[in-house]
């Protein structure tokens, strides 16, 4: 897709950063237009959080060119920090303070004075629903809040650009679910938002474009509804009466079908891309005439996941559980 760039917060080509014989982030395009929420998706080692850094002026950029906000990292860095904000993986916050505390200090750093930034702070606490933790020590805060803390503290003063480097390791479904109301308030605020984040659901539900990142490279970018058509197939479900025989029928549907065969968190549903009906029905027959006793089956389209493995081609049991599925 070609925007304006007067439209973009975010326009970076052929990005490049390596280290040593490491290619960290091998010539990545991006174009993020401003307001909107894009997510990096790829698993941990692929180049999601180098290519942030190389965004945010914190690691220097070996090849290509990039712009934030209409400066460029390379001979504008100062102007690009002052209209982003980032947060990272783990929570940056002095854990002996408390919630408040921690925002009164940020405030002062960022030049409020007096009662200003205490009142900025309290405005934080109470839009990330933390007043009633406000005085509480860091350190008793549940991840949820301590999350929910960490991105108030990027946005004591408003960015054009707040990175989010995956926002919601490490925290319960409930939690994960707040945060993703906050990204959403955020967005819906004027923040452009560039995130990173190995949970396919969390990019589904976010996410107004993904780029899809492997080995530091972009191997697709599009909608969630664009990658998911991007493959062309459709995606077998069958689930066993009998789990003992999950391997064995595993086994039958990759043979026959020429992908490989997923199974569900909990195990007790194979998936696996069918291509059509007609190939799905061949398999489906072949499992009953070897005995297998099927409890359901059905056809539906690729989820994001298998999106993923389609495109990257890393879908043997050691890579999958890299990616997640965030539950809701």
């Amino acid at each position: 897709m070609i925007y304006d760039t007067s439209t973009l917060a975010i326009h970076a080509r052929g990005l490049v950063r390596r280290y040593g014989d490491l290619t960290a982030v091998a010539g990545i395009d991006l174009d993020v237009r401003r307001g909107m929420i894009f997510a990096v998706l790829g698993p941990n080692g692929a180049g999601k959080t180098t290519l942030l850094r190389m965004l945010a002026t914190l690691t220097a950029a070996d090849e290509g060119s990039a712009t934030v906000m209409g400066h460029d990292i390379t001979t504008a860095p100062q102007k690009v920090r002052a209209s982003i904000s980032m947060t990272g993986q783990f929570a940056s916050l002095d854990e002996d303070l408390t919630g408040r505390d921690n925002l009164v200090m940020l405030a002062r750093l960022w030049g409020f004075r007096g009662g200003a930034a205490r009142a900025r702070a309290d405005d934080l606490l109470t839009a990330f629903e933390l007043s009633a933790a406000a005085r509480k020590q860091v350190k008793n805060y549940s991840g949820g809040m301590r999350r929910r803390l960490d991105i108030a503290a990027s946005l004591v003063v408003t960015p054009g650009v707040l990175f989010l480097d995956e926002p919601t390791t490490g925290l319960d479904p409930s939690a994960r679910q707040g945060v993703w109301r906050l990204i959403r308030q955020l967005a819906e605020s004027g923040v452009t938002i560039l995130l990173t984040t190995q949970y396919l659901e969390e990019a589904d539900q976010l996410a107004e474009r993904i780029a899809v990142i492997d080995h530091g490279r972009k191997i697709a970018e599009g909608t969630s509804r664009e990658l998911k058509a991007a493959t062309g197939s459709g995606v077998l479900h069958v689930t066993l009466a009998d789990q003992g025989q999950l391997d064995a029928a595993a086994d039958l549907l990759a043979t026959h079908l020429g992908n490989v065969v997923q199974r569900s968190p909990e195990g007790a549903e194979l998936s696996v891309l069918a291509g059509d009906a007609i190939a799905a029905n061949a398999a489906l027959s072949a499992l009953i005439a070897d005995g297998f006793a099927l409890s359901d089956f059905r056809m539906g389209a690729p989820s994001l996941d298998e999106v993923f493995f389609a495109l990257t081609g890393q879908n043997d049991a050691s890579r999958q559980p890299v990616i997640e599925k965030a539950v809701p």
